[in-house]
């Protein structure tokens, strides 16, 4: 305290002046129509631009838990386009049970450069999550899950050699297997691709339905090459992927609710 009074005394004169000078700006100011408008101008901008830059601070802080409610968000958009009718069952009458149950996850490590690449999200069987789950992005097909603990599971990249998955041509009923030949992380092949088919460059390869794991029309890739397999009766088609499998960030994993009565019903078929 005693600091603080031998300031002022010291610097009385200065801080006489910066007292008067106060004043005699407050009575200019308000005495003054031009002066007091140009104050709260000033006033107002120094006030806006303060209040931009802490909105900006609180936006970034925030970006986490808005990315977050935007991704289940998209989960619920994609659960009601997986359980939509199809065209030809559109006038079927629509239950409330769906058969896809999609589950939004975190890539945690993501292997890209080998023959066997394997994917880990952040989700587990606590989460639900068991082997033959298939897991997409907004763009296409990402791998099927084969492991998993209660708070991780392992997933079989397609960029895998073992990985082999039923596609189709969107433009026809054709069918093929999606494989990968251990090249380019941005191609994958379509082999045994009927030689009947009137496939062409830049033809959308989807997914064909025909197994429990993927539900019918998930992307895919594009076609841009067509060779005929060493019997001539089949092609191999190069599909340029939807999906840059080097860059993965949250993916979703669908469970089909009716999958074990479509193995249990093949099983039966096969015996």
């Amino acid at each position: 305290m005693q600091q603080i009074i031998n300031f002022v005394i010291r610097n009385k004169a200065f801080l006489l002046f910066l007292l008067l000078f106060a004043v005699s700006l407050g009575l200019t100011i308000q005495t003054h129509h031009y002066h007091k408008s140009q104050f709260i101008s000033s006033a107002n901008r120094l006030t806006g631009g303060t209040y931009s830059v802490f909105s900006s601070i609180s936006q970034y802080f925030d970006l986490k838990s808005e990315n977050k409610r935007l991704v289940e968000e998209n989960q619920r958009l994609r659960e009601q386009l997986l359980n939509a009718p199809s065209e030809q069952g559109s006038r079927a009458t629509v239950t409330l049970d769906t058969v896809y149950e999609v589950i939004p996850a975190e890539v945690f490590k993501n292997s890209y450069s080998g023959n066997y690449n394997f994917i880990t999200i952040n989700k587990g069987s606590r989460d639900s999550i068991r082997p033959d789950f298939g897991v997409i992005t907004d763009k296409g097909i990402v791998g099927i899950v084969d492991q998993s603990n209660s708070k991780y599971s392992r997933v079989i990249s397609i960029l895998n050699k073992n990985s082999r998955i039923n596609a189709q041509l969107k433009s026809s009923n054709h069918f093929g297997s999606l494989v990968w030949d251990g090249g380019s992380p941005n191609t994958v092949q379509l082999v045994d691709v009927s030689k009947f088919a009137g496939v062409q460059i830049n033809d959308t390869v989807i997914t064909g339905g025909q197994s429990a794991i993927f539900p019918k029309g998930i992307g895919i890739g594009t076609v841009k090459d067509i060779k005929s397999d060493i019997g001539g009766d089949t092609y191999q088609l190069q599909i340029a992927l939807f999906n840059d499998m080097t860059d993965l960030g949250f993916v979703y994993v669908i469970n089909n609710k009716d999958a074990l009565m479509v193995r249990e019903i093949e099983e039966e078929k096969d015996e």
